[in-house]
């Protein structure tokens, strides 16, 4: 990868939550994820938001969701973490699509 490992790095999922999910349990997996920047030491930053976009090519994408890292190694210990592990496990099962990059900003 372009640049090594070390340098801010951002973690974006887009997500589109599956039909019929009440918005009550959608604010409350966004809470639990806004949430994960206390519990993962190497997540330094979360920011999230709805799709506004006028020119409708989400392509059904409807949230998304940005995490600030210091590195591609702090990204890789969130990955394995077990508490993002945990919640991954309940996030993932919502969403009828999902996409997630990494990326260092230039």
């Amino acid at each position: 990868m372009e640049g090594g490992k070390g340098g801010v790095v951002k973690h974006i999922l887009l997500a589109k939550f599956k039909d019929g999910i009440p918005p009550e349990q959608i604010d409350q997996l966004i809470k639990q994820y806004a949430n994960l920047v206390n519990l993962i030491e190497p997540m330094k930053a979360f920011q999230w938001g709805k799709d506004v976009s006028i020119e409708n090519l989400h392509q059904g994408f409807t949230h998304v969701f940005e995490s600030t890292f210091d590195s591609l190694e702090g990204v890789a210990e969130y990955i394995a973490h077990p508490v993002h592990v945990e919640y991954a496990n309940t996030m993932l099962p919502q969403l009828e699509k999902v996409l997630i990059i990494d990326y260092k900003p230039q």
